[in-house]
C-alpha cells in the first residue's frame, strides 16, 4: 500500500505542474494577443452624430402592454449608414443619420507626392459641389490623410496642401458664405493597413464631409 502511494504522489504532481504549465502558457500568450494588437482608430474630430432619441418614452405608459416584469431598455437612435464605393475604389460616399462624406484617393486628385490638382479631379470635385449645395450644407470639413511612408512630418504637411487645393476648388462651386475646416492629419486616422500598397493606397485621400438635409 505504501510503495502504490509514494507512486501516484509524483503523477499527481506531474499532473499538477502540467496543468500550471498550460495555464502559464495560455495566460502568456493572450497577453501577448493583447500587447500586439493594434489600436482601434477614431474618426478624425469634427465628425459626430447624434443619438438623442427624437422622442421621450415614457416606460409607465399603460398604452405599453409590456409583460409582467419587464422592463422597457433605454431608447436610442440607431445610426444607419450607406456606403458606395466605386469599382476601383478610387471614390467613397458615406451617408449616416446626419452626415455625407466623400472620400477620394489621392491618386484621383494629385500627381505623386503633389498637391496640384489633375483635370479629373476638377470633375470629380464639381460633383461634389453639386451634392453640397442639394444638401443646402453651410458648413464643409476637408481633411487630408497620406500613408504612413516619408517621415510624419512631410506626411502633415501633403494632406494639410492637398486638403487646401481641394477647398480652394470646392470654393470656387460654392456660395461664399459656406465656412470650412481644413486640416491635414498625415498617417493619422488610417481607414486600411499600411503593410500593403493596397492599403496605403486606400489611406492617401482627402475626405469632404458634411451635414445632411433635414428630411
Amino acid at each position: 500500500m505504501t510503495a502504490t502511494r509514494k507512486t501516484r504522489a509524483p503523477r499527481a504532481a506531474r499532473a499538477t505542474r502540467a496543468s500550471r504549465t498550460a495555464v502559464t502558457v495560455a495566460a502568456s500568450l493572450l497577453l501577448t494577443a493583447v500587447l500586439t494588437a493594434p489600436a482601434a482608430q477614431a474618426d478624425p474630430p469634427g465628425l459626430t452624430e447624434d443619438s438623442t432619441p427624437p422622442v421621450r418614452i415614457d416606460p409607465h405608459d399603460p398604452d405599453l402592454r409590456m409583460v409582467q416584469g419587464a422592463k422597457l431598455a433605454p431608447s436610442k437612435v440607431l445610426n444607419i449608414k450607406s456606403v458606395v464605393e466605386t469599382d476601383d475604389g478610387s471614390e467613397r460616399r458615406q451617408d449616416t443619420n446626419d452626415n455625407v462624406t466623400f472620400a477620394l484617393q489621392a491618386e484621383v486628385l494629385f500627381g505623386k507626392d503633389s498637391a496640384e490638382l489633375t483635370p479629373d479631379a476638377l470633375t470629380r470635385i464639381d460633383t461634389i459641389a453639386a451634392e453640397v449645395r442639394k444638401q443646402n450644407a453651410t458648413s464643409l470639413r476637408v481633411f487630408g490623410f497620406t500613408d504612413n511612408l516619408g517621415s510624419a512630418a512631410h506626411g502633415l504637411a501633403l494632406s494639410k496642401d492637398r486638403a487646401d487645393a481641394v477647398q480652394r476648388e470646392l470654393a470656387e462651386g460654392l456660395d461664399s458664405s459656406v465656412s470650412f475646416q481644413i486640416r491635414g492629419y498625415g498617417e493619422q486616422y488610417p481607414i486600411a493597413d499600411n503593410s500593403t500598397e493596397a492599403g496605403r493606397e486606400k489611406n492617401r485621400r482627402v475626405e469632404i464631409s458634411f451635414p445632411r438635409a433635414s428630411s
